[in-house]
């Protein structure tokens, strides 16, 4: 008997498409292996230009999302294209769907998204924090979190 993993040459979409063969890892590489093909998984599917358009536009919209249509219209692509993105975006957890009556409402998993920056840079600096701090500047200075303002003191 032949079992293949997600890491086997072998293991194509045919085989996905004719049966669901268990993914094997072993125990002591489990966690990191499950971390690096999430964050694979992740970084692979905002690696074209429609998809990641759609994630941006997303996190613009916040909790509330966007409905399939109102995303189509806002970035000028056509449904069908518009749905293989989605679900690319979907199958790599970084959008969650619901549905609101006929439509279909999208929302960027903001939560899928702060664990994959954290797993980019948790080895970050090696004891050296001044080496992040640019970084860790730039994200304070994102849309959803201004920097705090100073507060005069009074004497």
């Amino acid at each position: 008997m032949v079992v293949r993993t997600a890491l086997s040459p072998n293991f194509g979409l045919a085989n996905c498409r004719k049966s669901l063969l268990p993914v094997h890892h072993f125990e002591y590489t489990r966690n990191v292996e499950m971390k690096n093909l999430d964050a694979v998984s992740a970084l692979s599917a905002l690696a074209q230009e429609h998809r990641l358009a759609i994630y941006r536009l997303l996190m613009k919209a916040g909790e509330n999302g966007m409905a399939a249509g109102e995303i189509a219209s806002a970035l000028k692509l056509p449904a069908s294209s518009l749905s293989f993105h989605l679900a690319n975006l979907h199958r790599a957890n970084l959008v969650a769907q619901r549905r609101d009556g006929r439509s279909l409402i999208y929302v960027a998993d903001f939560e899928r998204m702060n664990d994959l920056l954290a797993y980019l840079v948790e080895d970050c600096c090696q004891g050296r924090p001044e080496v992040c701090a640019p970084m860790a500047q730039t994200v304070s200075r994102a849309a959803c979190c201004p920097p705090a303002s100073k507060k005069k003191v009074r004497a």
